[in-house]
């Protein structure tokens, strides 16, 4: 029975993905614009951040379409089918719980954020966009 199961919860991955995959590209969010100086500091700024996802978690892809929204080109790392990312992911966050995003302080100190509500409202406030 557990062998069913899985194969009917594989089997549904299969077809649901890529049209999770497809929904999100056709409902890109167009991104803010910033002066080229303020989108510069903020391209400095992703560079210390690394979101560890799947491709086609829901949660990831809500994720993935505030980072676009507010125009971030944050790392994104695949932990479903890359081992090394998979085992930096459990190392640093304890878990293989998706979306978490890896945070590296200026004193070098490591933050992993997990839960994509708590990553969407971190990278609104920091990432604030400009006043029209």
């Amino acid at each position: 029975m557990k062998t069913v199961i899985r194969a009917f919860f594989r089997t549904l991955r299969l077809v649901l993905g890529p049209v999770m995959l497809l929904k999100e590209r056709l409902t890109q969010p167009t991104g803010v614009q910033r002066a080229p100086a303020a989108q510069a500091a903020v391209d400095q700024q992703c560079q210390s951040l690394a979101l560890y996802q799947f491709s086609t978690c829901p949660f990831c892809i809500k994720v993935r379409q505030e980072m676009r929204r507010l125009s971030l080109p944050i790392e994104k790392r695949d932990a479903q089918h890359h081992t090394a990312n998979r085992d930096a992911l459990v190392q640093g966050s304890g878990a293989t719980k998706v979306p978490c995003l890896k945070i590296t302080e200026t004193n070098g100190q490591t933050r992993w954020l997990q839960d994509s509500d708590a990553i969407v409202a971190y990278l609104r406030e920091r990432f604030a966009a400009p006043a029209a």
